[in-house]
């Protein structure tokens, strides 16, 4: 909880501050690779820096805390916290890295709001960083501890086991642990892991990838989608892997992560994906089938069309497991007799949305707010509705 005097002065500048956080995670950004090259290069995501997408993810993460912290005292958003703390303990984030965001961060600051800056006004928001900061240092010193690991040790090789073509896109990849006396690390279905690749010119780049199967089985996959665009960062760890990585070769992964997790199996269940979000949900359906899961569960997914549609086949096996499923599917262009009704974008008109449904939504970020919406106005609370962003999380900066 900020201090009375503190809540005052960041109220009174939270406007300026926020109008100009778009700006301050820039130069933020800027002095920190300046300081530390090997941060750009070995621990962010290039594609995301190229894009902004980071950047607008920052701004917006730290606009959302401190104006819970004003408006809502004594509460904080546990939610955006936790997904971001997950994603830190994927990519072994450290306390002592908190110390150099901070002295850049600050910089930034200083830099762009100039004279506006007094001593009073850095000492407000330099307690609304730390009360951030210390909140994500506990809980992902609480995820390392879940994984028995110790801080920023969470990288282990594994061996590509096989290789299986999608689609003209897509590959699985079926991993095990390089050392067969080691045993894999315990995940829930819908987490993911951090994969870390040498590139051509050294860097060594990170993305998470979900898990597209079910806990139990010594080997593990993961469904990488490439992204085309050669010559930009975008993209470059799974052209990489579409290109490179076959089967006998050794990955750098992390122990699993991630906050979407198949929970609240006595309610309803509705999964909803589009494009590659379906990774996840393939997680969850097998898990459920595994388990004899015998509750109502609904299954949504749109893609561009059935040849493009990852696990399609294993999207129907599994679905078909379960004794109270149903699967819609959606193609913007189907195949010669697909319904009209289920043609197009994913529209949930006809989808019967039970009460005290929790959904589980994965894919791009406007079919997720589409989705939700629709769920809200049948009645699903907020907080029964779950999410998985693939890439930074730009929810909290949406308009």
């Amino acid at each position: 909880m900020l201090s009375d005097r503190s809540t005052a002065t960041v109220r009174a500048t939270l406007p300026a501050v926020g109008a100009a956080i778009g700006d301050i995670a820039d130069l933020f950004y800027e002095k920190l690779f300046a300081a530390h090259p090997e941060l750009l290069r070995n621990l962010f995501n290039r594609g995301n820096q190229a894009s902004g997408d980071q950047r607008r993810a920052l701004a917006g993460a730290i606009a959302a805390f401190a104006t819970q912290l004003v408006e809502q005292p004594g509460t904080r958003p546990d939610v955006m916290l936790d997904r971001i703390a997950h994603k830190h303990a994927s990519l072994g984030v450290t306390p002592e890295q908190y110390e150099v965001v901070h002295t850049h961060l600050f910089s930034a600051i200083a830099d762009i709001l100039g004279d506006a800056v007094t001593p009073e006004v850095a000492a407000a928001w330099d307690e609304v960083y730390w009360l951030m900061a210390g909140s994500l240092i506990a809980v992902e010193a609480r995820l390392y501890a879940q994984q028995g690991v110790l801080a920023g040790d969470v990288w282990h090789t594994w061996e590509v086991a096989a290789r299986v073509e999608e689609t003209e896109d897509v590959a699985t990849f079926l991993l095990r642990p390089a050392d067969d006396d080691t045993p894999p690390p315990a995940f829930r279905p819908g987490q993911y892991v951090s994969v870390q690749v040498e590139l051509p010119d050294g860097a060594h780049q990170i993305r998470q990838y979900s898990l597209s199967c079910a806990p139990g089985s010594r080997l593990r996959s993961i469904t990488v989608k490439q992204v085309r665009g050669q010559g930009s960062p975008d993209g470059e760890v799974s052209r990489h892997l579409h290109e490179h990585t076959r089967a006998g070769d050794l990955l750098r992964v992390s122990v699993p992560y991630g906050d979407l997790v198949l929970d609240h199996l006595d309610a309803p269940l509705l999964l909803a994906s589009a494009g590659i979000g379906c990774t996840p949900m393939l997680s969850m359906l097998e898990y459920l089938a595994q388990e004899g899961h015998r509750g109502p569960v609904t299954v949504v997914h749109g893609d561009r069309s059935p040849a493009d549609h990852a696990l399609r086949t294993d999207h129907v096996r599994l679905t078909e497991k379960l004794p109270d499923a149903e699967a819609h599917f959606w193609y913007e262009a189907p195949e010669a007799g697909h319904p009209a009704n289920r043609t197009g974008l994913v529209d949930l008109d006809g989808i019967t949305v039970r009460p005290g449904t929790h959904a589980y939504l994965c894919g791009p970020l406007p079919f997720m707010r589409a989705v939700r919406t629709r769920l809200l106005a049948a009645g699903v609370r907020p907080a029964d509705v779950h999410y998985e962003v693939f890439g930074p999380d730009l929810w909290p900066a949406a308009p």
